[in-house]
């Protein structure tokens, strides 16, 4: 469902909130360890979520990726949207031009109702809650725990 980018960005964010909860920042080869990533490719996702307010950093020897209370309403869908784009959640599945509601393509009712579901999965929990269900045990990342 997730291109490898926004995978690795999840589990990327999820564990930054878990090290920034701690009073920690972390760096892009820990977080690639971490996530199972090349570190190019991590530092290069980390760069794009910074730039767009997803997470924060900081350049220094106390430096890192940091997360705090401005980036707290930040969702899954934020995340997917900062690393994928609106496709997810919008256009053709069958890549028409001219696709809607009025004008509807052979799938376009059934992909608007998973959309909707999709959409509201990503949005029920921020990313902050995500990462405290992982410190609790009640969800993992199995390259993490």
């Amino acid at each position: 469902m997730f291109s490898k980018a926004c995978q690795y960005g999840i589990k990327a964010v999820i564990y930054i909130w878990t090290q920034s909860m701690k009073g920690n920042k972390v760096g892009a080869k820990e977080v690639a360890e971490l996530v199972d990533a090349p570190e190019a490719f991590t530092a290069k996702i980390l760069q794009e979520l910074v730039r767009k307010k997803i997470i924060g950093s900081q350049k220094g020897p106390s430096g890192g990726f940091f997360v705090g209370k401005e980036h707290g309403k930040y969702t899954l869908k934020d995340l997917v949207t900062a690393i994928d784009g609106e496709g997810l959640f919008s256009g053709c599945s069958l890549g028409l031009k001219s696709c809607s509601d009025s004008n509807p393509c052979p799938l376009h009712h059934e992909i608007s109702k998973v959309r909707a579901h999709v959409v509201s999965m990503l949005t029920i929990k921020t990313l902050k809650e995500l990462a405290q269900e992982v410190e609790s045990g009640v969800s993992v990342l199995s390259r993490l725990v």
